[in-house]
């Protein structure tokens, strides 16, 4: 009998589970792969995208250059799970039956109820978002002058508010735009939970690129044209961009899976609560013991190859794997510059510092990026986006 195989989404997760999936299971295994989008975002460069919209042809990649010949690809949102019936639930087409189902389909951005914030900012989880931003910024800059210029105002100090603002600050260097960049944080300091050696790094870098940074005060309400602070004083903006945090798809709202927040928890081998249900990346909320795998890149990358293999296991009636999420570092970048923290070489070899900065971290950001794209395409398709990543 054939085993009808589905992944939801084309993010990181889902792109690289099916890349897996489609070297691990046998030949009378269908797999069916399903996005709202025809392509792969290398959403971790999206940012570029502010700057430089031409930046996209070297970050989207079609899914007809992932996807095998045997691989059937729909183009459709799903809008929910039946997991008593085995069936996805779709926004246009028929409901599709499955065997085995991997849930990646990301998150969406959370507003922890901020009155007037969702009604009033841009986000940043989409090639279409990272464009309005650009086209946003753009025209505020056309109505400014250098005597009033125009604020733009990025809520959450996190790794995408970090990398917007620097993209924004290079923008405005670019085309000589009278913009005025705030970075606004609720908490104590930028790039909450980490090491204090790349926050002061990282704050360097900000403030050498002109950004003002706002930390220890949290947004009460955002309007058409200012925030409202819990202790300061309002600030105006012609431009907000919220990054402050991620929820759940809508998608999983109602759907029989334990999960919080319409994120889904996963074990450590991504089955959920439903053992034919697997869940990964954004989706998921993966037991990792103390705490749950960091909703980043790094971690869904990762991930991708086990869930990807467990699926095969699982049809084959074989124990599945164990994951365990490996901490290889942190790089973020701020424009053109780059900030790299406690990454963790191959090979056994271990660097005389903990957190740099200049070529060594622009290339080695670099470097990430094209390793993901030739792992689902070629080394080829790697170079082409060298220069823009």
């Amino acid at each position: 009998m054939t085993e009808k195989v589905v992944v939801l989404g084309a993010g990181y997760a889902g792109t690289g589970a099916v890349n897996t999936l489609q070297s691990k299971l046998g030949a009378d295994t269908r797999l069916t792969w399903i996005a709202d989008v025809d392509y792969h975002l290398v959403l971790h460069e999206s940012h570029r995208v502010i700057r430089d919209p031409d930046v996209r042809t070297d970050i989207t990649f079609p899914v007809d250059a992932i996807a095998s010949p045997s691989t059937r690809f729909i183009k459709d949102s799903v809008t929910g799970l039946d997991v008593d019936e085995q069936v996805v639930e779709l926004e246009d087409g028929d409901d599709v039956e499955y065997d085995y189902v991997l849930v990646a389909l990301g998150s969406q951005t959370a507003y922890y109820g901020i009155p007037g914030l969702e009604e009033h900012s841009l986000t940043l989880k989409s090639l279409d978002d990272a464009l309005e931003i650009h086209e946003a910024v753009t025209e505020a800059s056309e109505e400014a002058t250098r005597g009033d210029p125009a604020q733009i105002v990025i809520g959450g100090a996190g790794l995408s508010g970090i990398q917007t603002a620097g993209e924004i600050a290079e923008f405005r260097d670019i085309h000589r735009a009278p913009l005025e960049i705030h970075l606004v944080e609720a908490l104590d300091e930028i790039f909450p939970g980490n090491d204090p050696e790349i926050q002061q790094a990282l704050r360097d870098k900000l403030e050498d690129a002109g950004v003002q940074i706002h930390t220890d005060d949290p947004i009460t309400e955002a309007k058409a044209d200012v925030i409202e602070f819990d202790e300061g004083e309002p600030l105006d903006h012609d431009v907000l961009v919220w990054t402050g945090g991620i929820t759940g798809r809508d998608a999983m709202d109602g759907v029989d899976l334990e999960n919080q927040h319409n994120r889904v928890n996963a074990e450590a081998t991504f089955q959920t609560s439903e053992d034919r249900v697997f869940a990964i990346g954004d989706s998921a909320i993966v037991d990792q013991g103390d705490q749950p795998a960091p909703p980043t890149a790094q971690a869904a990358w990762q991930a991708a190859d086990v869930a990807g293999e467990n699926i095969a296991r699982a049809i084959e009636g074989r124990p599945l794997k164990t994951w365990e999420f490996e901490d290889k570092g942190t790089v973020v970048s701020v424009g053109e510059e780059a900030v790299a923290h406690e990454i963790k070489p191959a090979f056994g070899l271990t660097l005389p510092v903990t957190t740099f900065d200049g070529i060594a971290a622009q290339n080695l950001k670099k470097l990430i990026a094209a390793r993901w794209i030739a792992s689902i395409t070629s080394w080829g398709e790697a170079r082409k986006s060298w220069s823009s990543l």
